[in-house]
């Protein structure tokens, strides 16, 4: 830069000189001499600045390199001196119960599981314990025992992954499963005191699965979650006896997608397909003699669900107000063959014959809950099954065909008084044992005690 102001400044004197002008030829030598000069200025400093650039490029790259063995090698971060007291919440559910008693399984469908339906009067439903903690930077535990009486279950039991990174979370032993809507919610965390003809039909209260799951959220403004399942099999649909072997009797895939409308509204929609392998399947059944009559089903079992739920709460803040729209829909098949066992000795009227059971069935609910103050909600709920196909062969003879369609509306309302404790009243009319309709009354207490938010209401 000074070379260039110095030029221009000789070049300077030299045309405004009054001793003498100077010649055409001597300015141009100047101005040649000048353009030399500048161009070789200018090629010196591109060059200079290049190698700067490079300078900067390397020592940024060891940086980076750096900080990236020092992250790979630097050790977790401190875990504090409480973190293995996990948080532990005890779960107390009662009712007071008015309906018909006895027995009252779902006409048409193949009972799903050992869960009473003539419980009346004052009951004492299944308490929870539940534990959760983080483990370590890099997981997390959860378990959930019922219990009811001297009985005591293991409702879920399994680990979580923290730090997988690309959206990527894993899940191994015992969980409810992430299909549908409702399913990984216990009971305690339904908006109704029963659950839907739908779940009941299908898992009797929810899928659960011994075995791993792996899920995936998208990194999209728009919520996109992917899921897959593989398990034992040994929850209906599926059997312990097709559990009994190496691998899986049992997988399941799910994908929600869902995101916000103004700051009001938010929705998520999904879609779910689960397959299993039973084998000896035992379920019991009234048969033409009003016997129940041992039956066994051993083949597939596949299930494709729907759902789809809207939440509205004024200024996205639903303490004051809210409301809430779910649909579930399910569509399953079984084919295989049914054993139904010799039980003519004692009344019955099966002969320990196997032969072909096929059926299509499908069905599904809609409930509307709204909060219209704080503390307060009102809901509404209409259950419908489809009673659809059933093919026993030739056990179709022991058996009264039901062309049949369950259903049941349910109405409640429930108050908390505060978010760890609610009182529910529900009325509903159900139709889903044939000829014989049913008005049923529930009254409801749910508490929480402990400080595991997951239980918070």
């Amino acid at each position: 830069m000074f070379h260039r102001l110095l030029l221009a400044a000789g070049l300077a004197v030299v045309l405004a000189s009054p001793a003498r002008a100077a010649s055409p030829d001597e300015i141009a030598a100047l101005r040649a001499e000048f353009d030399r000069k500048f161009q070789s200025l200018q090629a010196d400093y591109e060059a200079r600045l290049k190698v700067l650039e490079s300078r900067v490029q390397t020592a940024e790259i060891k940086a980076d390199n750096a900080q990236q063995d020092a992250a790979a090698n630097a050790s977790p971060p401190p875990v504090s001196s409480n973190a293995f007291n996990p948080d532990i919440s005890l779960i107390l559910q009662g009712a007071y119960i008015d309906r018909a008693g006895g027995e009252r399984p779902i006409t048409g469908f193949m009972p799903a599981g050992e869960h009473a339906h003539g419980e009346r009067g004052f009951t004492l439903d299944h308490t929870e314990v539940v534990a959760s903690a983080n483990v370590d930077p890099y997981s997390r535990a959860f378990v959930n025992l019922a219990l009811a009486d001297e009985e005591v279950e293991v409702e879920e039991a399994w680990f979580q992954s923290l730090r997988l990174g690309h959206g990527l979370t894993v899940k191994g032993g015992r969980f409810r499963s992430g299909i549908g809507y409702q399913n990984e919610k216990h009971p305690h965390a339904w908006d109704f005191a029963d659950n839907n003809l739908m779940y009941s039909a299908l898992f009797g209260e929810a899928l659960k699965q011994d075995g791993v799951q792996v899920r995936w959220l998208a990194p999209t403004e728009l919520f996109l979650e992917l899921g897959a399942e593989v398990a034992k099999g040994q929850f209906f649909p599926g059997s312990d006896g097709g559990a009994d072997k190496n691998g899986a009797g049992a997988w399941a895939a799910f994908a929600h997608v869902g995101g916000d409308v103004g700051i009001a509204h938010s929705w998520r929609a999904g879609v779910s397909y689960l397959r299993a392998s039973p084998r000896e399947r035992e379920a019991f059944l009234d048969d033409i003699n009003d016997f129940e009559a041992l039956t066994a089903f051993s083949g597939r079992s596949s299930a494709w669900l729907a759902d789809f739920v809207w939440k509205w709460a004024p200024d996205g803040n639903p303490r004051q107000r809210n409301f809430i729209f779910a649909a579930e829909y399910f569509d399953r098949d079984e084919d295989g063959d049914l054993l139904c066992q010799d039980d003519s000795a004692a009344g019955g009227a099966c002969l320990g014959l196997t032969d072909r059971y096929d059926s299509a069935q499908s069905g599904g609910y809609v409930q509307a809950i709204y909060q219209f103050m704080p503390r307060w909600r009102t809901g509404l709920r209409y259950d419908r099954l489809d009673g659809g196909s059933v093919d026993l062969g030739a056990n179709g003879a022991f058996f009264d065909s039901a062309d049949f369609d369950p259903s049941r509306w349910s109405l409640m309302t429930d108050y908390s008084p505060s978010e760890f404790s609610r009182f529910r009243l529900q009325f509903a009319r159900d139709k889903s044992f044939q000829d014989d309709p049913d008005n049923q009354v529930i009254l409801q207490y749910i508490m929480s005690i402990g400080a595991h938010g997951a239980h918070k209401f």
